[in-house]
């Protein structure tokens, strides 16, 4: 038996613990059966932005014409040298990490799976080793429907449609969330024709009047089949042939030479034998924690994915990085509390948002009001000749508090950090008005919405006092 002081399982965000408890002097375990980094850098977040960001250059050259330039010739992609350079640079990075890890006398660096033989000590490589504290941080891997067929296809996950240096001629996407829309964007933008088969609406868990209007852009892109429900998956002599039912439950197919499975996500802890454990699982088999972070054992934490409380790397960095400090530095028993938590959608139009939907305060019936402005109603929307996009602030009525920020449109990713900087030191509307914007930067569609939010504060007070 080899005692440690931490084992990290997972080495994405656990990182957040393994090279700090290390430079402490604490010896450290590192356990990853796969790449070093985790989804984010090898199946997730980087790769996939690294694939976008030429897809959104693609798709603005495509534009061009609105702007009276012209290209001629047509620009060519050259698909597989693009994938085969986001590999090796991702390969490079997770490299680095091991090498990192390798120089550091503290670390012991485990690549293999690991599993619990009881809830102090973990089996890897046929070796049994514990330690005073243990973090699981094994993420979560691509979800797969049982549709008919489907199993010993070809078919690809977000984790191979990264790798995968064929463009397609045309690609079907089953899904609707934020992995379908990227990815499904990203290869449009670079030449293939896309076909979603999506069973409600498209991002269902965005603010409604968002997702509309990305819909309503995305549409003109890619073609959205809604109330599409899968039941068949065939395939023959490298095309793939997807049956499914019609919202007048009629049976229609569609056939492509390349099919993406994008259905979300299931946790990582199948295989952990947390069967010889006292560790508890929600019914969707995630890690059970308190506020603190603290599985059902003690010692014992968990974070990230695998836990879900939020399906984000950089949620998973906020929590590790409070379960290092509260552990290692402060030693206190603070509980984790989580600041507003914003999210994007790297797909065509961006979205990004942060607080609540009005949705939610429709249903919660919180007093509200909304300030809405539009991108061609801006200076810089206007050069940008904009079609679609807004900005959308959630007021609260008697405190004018920010209660949500959403907005959709061209760089609503880099925009939103306005509204999450006020929301983290409980900003009101006055804030977000006593400020200078810099004219005629995109920002001030932030404070337009700012502006028509005061305006019906302003309107529902006339109307209360005409109600006395």
């Amino acid at each position: 038996m080899k005692k440690y002081d931490v084992i990290v399982i997972g080495s994405g965000g656990g990182s957040k613990i393994i090279t700090p408890a290390a430079k402490m002097g604490y010896k450290v375990a590192c356990i990853e059966k796969d790449r070093l980094g985790g989804t984010c850098l090898n199946r997730g977040c980087i790769p996939s932005k690294m694939l976008i960001y030429p897809a959104y250059m693609a798709h603005h050259l495509h534009e061009m014409k609105k702007f009276d330039i012209h290209l001629n010739p047509a620009f060519q992609v050259d698909f597989a040298r693009l994938i085969t350079r986001i590999s090796r640079t991702v390969d490079a990075d997770s490299d680095s990490i091991e090498t990192s890890y390798q120089r550091n006398p503290n670390i012991d660096f485990y690549h293999a799976p690991a599993r619990f033989i009881n809830n102090e000590t973990l089996e890897v490589n046929g070796e049994c080793i514990s330690a005073d504290k243990i973090f699981i941080a094994v993420g979560a891997r691509p979800h797969i429907p049982p549709i008919d067929g489907l199993s010993g296809t070809p078919f690809l996950t977000s984790t191979e449609a990264l790798r995968n240096a064929r463009l397609p001629q045309r690609l079907i996407v089953i899904g609707a969330g934020y992995i379908a829309v990227e990815l499904g964007f990203a290869y449009r933008a670079l030449g293939c024709e896309v076909d979603f088969l999506v069973r409600s609406r498209l991002l269902r868990k965005e603010d409604t009047q968002v997702a509309t209007e990305f819909t309503r852009i995305f549409t003109q892109l890619c073609t959205v089949h809604c109330a599409a429900i899968p039941t068949k998956v065939e395939h023959h002599n490298g095309l793939f042939r997807v049956t499914y039912k019609t919202e007048d439950n009629r049976t229609a197919q569609l056939t492509a030479d390349a099919l993406l499975i994008a259905t979300g996500v299931t946790p990582n802890t199948d295989n952990l034998g947390l069967e010889h454990t006292d560790i508890r699982l929600t019914n969707d088999g995630f890690i059970r924690v308190d506020s603190h972070l603290r599985t059902s054992v003690d010692n014992v934490y968990a974070l990230g994915d695998c836990v879900g409380n939020y399906l984000y790397r950089h949620t998973v960095n906020f929590e590790g990085e409070h379960l290092f400090r509260m552990l290692f530095i402060e030693k206190t028993d603070t509980p984790l509390q989580y600041p507003p938590v914003p999210h994007a959608v790297f797909s065509y139009p961006q979205i990004a948002g942060v607080g609540k939907t009005e949705d939610q305060l429709k249903k919660e019936g919180v007093d509200y009001v909304v300030g809405l402005s539009h991108y061609k109603n801006s200076g810089m929307g206007m050069a940008l000749l904009s079609d679609h996009g807004f900005c959308k602030i959630l007021v609260e009525g008697k405190t004018r508090k920010i209660l949500g920020a959403h907005i959709v449109g061209e760089e609503a990713s880099d925009m939103i950090h306005i509204l999450i900087a006020f929301m983290n030191k409980n900003g009101t509307l006055d804030d977000l008005l006593n400020m200078i914007y810099i004219h005629p930067a995109l920002p001030e569609v932030v404070r337009n919405a700012a502006r028509k939010a005061q305006a019906a504060l302003e309107e529902q007070k006339s109307l209360a006092v005409q109600r006395q």
